[in-house]
């Protein structure tokens, strides 16, 4: 017999977020960075190192995969170690990861740094995610998720464009020394800022957890968050040579479009955070319908500079208004194991950043141009938009047995099908 549980405790909108929870976003700032900056590096990687754009797209992809088998595996291997011990030690090793690819002599040592460093920034999302969701209600959620996922924003507004311009002016693998310190610089941060976490009286048992996997909304939010986000990053990864290629913009242009594309995320994640708990579905299903049209709009303006410039931003916007409430999904299907909802969303999102570079890669081999990307991932979301409506579908559906008050929750409140 089906069973759903509603947990619903008021809480004022303007109530603060944790100290804690804004720390682990700005941790989060030096993780994405590292992620996301590659898409402005490309070009002088792969002039460095021998290979083809597309050959050096696969860095991007590495990472993502690493991301991918990381956040299950470590969140499973560390579920009884005490939580702020397991931060610091992830954000080490992902410094370190920094540092080997700021001194890789060949791509192949390159390439594995990505993984290395891919690994330890999953257990870093999936651990840090875990210890937001404990510190807040369960209908502040999406808003403690807009928090950590605000630090991928800024990344996306300051650190990545300036990882493109440290790329331009001294080189690609100064970018790799500035995230090394960036994560120098978070690592203290966490040890002063983090308290420390006590273990659960009943430690968590992964048969418990690993239930999640058969539901079928558990499923479905993984295929949506992976779409929604792959089909952005199938652009985004090969953005820097759309711009100069197609569009004829200089090489300066890059950092600047990479921040406009930034300060749209930012936005998005912002508004999206807010009325994510109010209107969970309304926010997926709105949000990666705009992210369609606009990869559309790209593939028919993309030899018009300020229109691909302007749809740069818009993206932003779009891609990371959706991200509070695909996280907070997950966490409200798989609420029985928090530790495995956390993972299991980081590695959605880096399924969709595996696969979207190398179907843009592939497009590109294929003679398609660059443009063809924005076709391609319009082509991902669209199918994005179709799982949601399932969801939602499925998620109104009446449940065999409702343990809950006679009130009914808002819609980003239920907790388990």
């Amino acid at each position: 017999m089906a069973h759903a549980r509603v947990v619903f405790k008021p809480v004022m909108p303007s109530a603060r977020m944790p100290v804690a929870v804004h720390m682990l976003g700005l941790s989060v700032f030096a993780l994405g960075t590292s992620e996301f900056m590659l898409s402005g590096l490309l070009p002088p990687i792969a002039e460095d190192m021998g290979v083809s754009i597309p050959q050096a797209g696969l860095l991007i992809s590495a990472f993502a995969i690493g991301m991918v088998v990381g956040a299950p595996l470590l969140a499973v291997a560390t579920l009884r170690l005490p939580r702020r011990a397991t931060l610091i030690a992830l954000l080490s090793v992902f410094g370190l990861g920094q540092i080997a690819g700021a001194l890789a002599p060949s791509y192949e040592i390159l390439f594995a740094s990505r993984v290395v460093s891919a690994l330890a920034c999953a257990g870093f999302w999936a651990v840090g995610a875990a210890v937001a969701i404990a510190m807040v209600p369960v209908n502040a959620r999406a808003r403690a998720m807009a928090v950590m996922i605000g630090g991928l924003s800024i990344a996306n507004v300051l650190g990545v464009p300036a990882g493109a311009f440290l790329g331009e002016s001294l080189g690609w693998r100064s970018a790799f020394w500035a995230v090394a310190a960036a994560s120098a610089v978070a690592l203290v941060g966490v040890i002063a800022l983090i308290p420390r976490i006590p273990l659960p009286a009943v430690h968590p048992k992964l048969r418990d957890e690993i239930r999640i996997y058969g539901d079928r909304q558990v499923w479905l939010a993984i295929v949506t968050t992976a779409l929604a986000g792959g089909g952005v990053f199938c652009f985004f990864s090969y953005l820097a040579p759309l711009l100069t290629d197609v569009a004829g913009l200089a090489a300066g242009w890059v950092p600047t479009v990479l921040a406009l594309f930034g300060i749209g995320a930012l936005i998005g994640t912002a508004v999206g955070g807010r009325i994510a708990d109010a209107h969970l579905f309304g926010v997926m299903i709105s949000g990666t319908a705009a992210s369609t049209v606009l990869l559309v709009l790209v593939t028919l303006a993309a030899d018009i500079p300020f229109v691909v410039v302007t749809l740069s931003f818009l993206l932003g916007v779009s891609a990371f208004y959706t991200a509070p409430a695909l996280n907070a999904r997950m966490f409200n299907v798989a609420n029985s194991a928090p530790t495995l909802a956390a993972a299991t969303t980081t590695a959605s999102f880096n399924l969709g950043n595996a696969g979207g570079p190398w179907l843009g890669g592939t497009v590109i081999d294929a003679g398609l141009g660059y443009a063809a990307t924005a076709w391609a991932g319009a082509a991902l979301t669209a199918v994005g938009i179709v799982t949601v409506v399932l969801s939602l579908r499925f998620h109104r559906r009446p449940p065999t047995r409702v343990v809950a008050t006679s009130t009914p929750a808002p819609e980003g409140v239920t907790a388990t099908t």
